[in-house]
């Protein structure tokens, strides 16, 4: 090899380990960042009166927030009860994401940082099933959480 060689061969691996430096803080300051959200499921009763009644129907609907962020969603496994009503605030951080769980019908559109969308269902069928992005190869290098239905 000679000097030409042995330089440009320096300064890739320099550029190589910059750029993975840089990749790596970012995911790292990214996720540093999220600690300290709360994703915890909220119950919220919705109130539905008939008309000149006074009999009121409570339907307890089980809502999650959910952050989909560079190749991963928080919280990764979500449990509800058959029959629940599930509200899901999707929230998509750091590039673009959608939320899809086909199993249900459900998905949300696709969401720019910083963006979120709201979707509503019943989870009529008990079961574990797979939620995930759908953008480009983010579902097949591991953009994907569990939804289980008891």
């Amino acid at each position: 090899m000679n000097k030409n060689s042995i330089y440009i061969f320096g300064i890739v691996v320099v550029v190589v380990l910059g750029v993975g430096g840089f990749v790596w803080y970012r995911q790292y300051r990214q996720s540093s960042s999220m600690e300290g959200l709360e994703v915890a499921p909220t119950s919220a009763p919705a109130e539905v009166s008939s008309g000149s009644s006074s009999a009121t129907t409570e339907e307890e609907v089980k809502e999650f927030d959910i952050v989909g962020s560079n190749f991963k969603f928080d919280p990764q496994t979500i449990t509800v009860k058959k029959g629940d009503r599930v509200k899901i605030i999707f929230k998509s951080v750091g590039g673009m994401h959608d939320f899809v769980l086909d199993d249900f019908d459900v998905s949300t559109e696709t969401l720019s940082d910083g963006e979120e969308e709201t979707v509503e269902f019943t989870a009529d069928t008990a079961g574990a099933f797979e939620y995930y992005c759908s953008i480009g190869n983010h579902r097949a290098v591991g953009m994907k959480g569990g939804f289980v239905v008891e």
